[in-house]
């Protein structure tokens, strides 16, 4: 349990109520109980404010006063959220050691407090940072690096020549490092274009379950700092991602694209290959990006769900746009010579 006070230390906050309460949970405002503490996200939910019963709340001091019990007034409330989410964390703590089942390759270099469990196969010439941890399971194919501090869940396989930064968490079932997909169409069938880049991943990166970041075919794919990547999301061969880009689930990146700095991609996006898209982009979930796009801003595309009869009638009008656009354009060509 903790206590408020240390919570608002943790949050930086100020308290108004009691330092000594303590607090062994957080819940939503309207099902928490007094031991609970919740947090106010916007003026949304000010309803369930009024009525709650949770120990605390975060919230912003302008909602202080409609607040029936004790608050921590912070600027941002669900950035401190995110804080005490930390404070009640009760994942397994990695114990350092080689669990015997593991597998270790030659010239491997291990860092101090290094973690390896049950299963896992550690290649040739690998280099582990320090406090890294290897979950059950694992794979990590020759000559590749892993930094400092790094958490790599059960089942993940990092493949050959693979350089991963500080502080990387990888979720159970990605694949970091297979090979892209590259054909060259030949007689009766595809040749295979060997990959012989290989990815390389900056510092604070976290990479969801079941996501494949494929190798680069000459030049390596790049993931840069800070960046965030949900479960389920394919980034192909030699796309670059800028830092601190975040990118939600299923969204599908073909070969040779390049994202920027501090962009944001909703579910289901997909991004056509070689395109560059600039800094501070945000795209809504489902869009797909079929050109590049240099302002910075938010794009969106697709339509949205109606009854299915409404959708078919609508379906079959979109084919007729063109057509429809080039008459409009001609009336008001004649139009416009009426006039003079």
């Amino acid at each position: 349990m903790l206590t408020l006070a240390d919570i608002c230390r943790a949050v930086d906050g100020q308290l108004r109520g009691n330092n000594d309460a303590t607090i062994s949970g957080i819940a939503p405002l309207n099902s928490a109980s007094s031991t609970d503490i919740s947090f106010l996200s916007g003026a949304r939910y000010v309803e369930h404010l009024r009525n709650t019963r949770a120990g605390a709340v975060l919230l912003k001091s302008e909602f202080a006063e409609q607040c029936p019990v004790s608050c921590i007034q912070v600027a941002d409330p669900y950035l401190a959220y995110a804080k005490v989410t930390a404070l009640f964390n009760d994942a397994p703590t990695p114990v350092p050691g080689i669990h015997p089942s593991a597998v270790i390759g030659q010239n491997v270099r291990m860092g101090d407090k290094v973690s390896i469990a049950a299963n896992s196969v550690i290649g040739d010439n690998v280099t582990i940072g320090d406090r890294t941890a290897i979950g059950a399971c694992c794979a990590i194919g020759d000559g590749s690096s892993l930094g400092r501090d790094c958490r790599l869940k059960a089942q993940v396989t990092v493949y050959h020549k693979v350089h991963i930064g500080d502080r990387v968490e990888l979720h159970s079932g990605c694949v970091i490092g297979s090979d892209g997909f590259g054909y060259a169409p030949a007689s009766g069938g595809w040749q295979k274009i060997y990959q012989l880049g290989s990815v390389r991943i900056g510092n604070d990166v976290s990479i969801g379950a079941s996501t494949a970041i494929d190798r680069g075919a000459i030049t390596d794919t790049q993931i840069g700092d800070g960046v965030i990547i949900d479960n389920q999301v394919h980034i192909a061969h030699n796309v670059v991602i800028g830092n601190n880009t975040a990118i939600a689930g299923c969204v599908g990146i073909a070969g040779s694209a390049k994202i920027g700095a501090n962009c944001t991609m909703g579910g289901g996006v997909g991004v056509a290959g070689h395109l560059v898209i600039g800094d501070n982009v945000h795209l809504t979930g489902m869009t797909l990006v079929s050109k590049s796009v240099s302002k910075p801003g938010t794009y969106s595309s697709g339509t949205t769900m109606s009854d299915n009869t409404s959708w078919r009638k609508n379906a079959v009008r979109f084919l007729h746009l063109d057509r429809l656009f080039r008459r409009v354009a001609e009336l008001e060509k004649k139009v416009a010579e009426r006039a003079e």
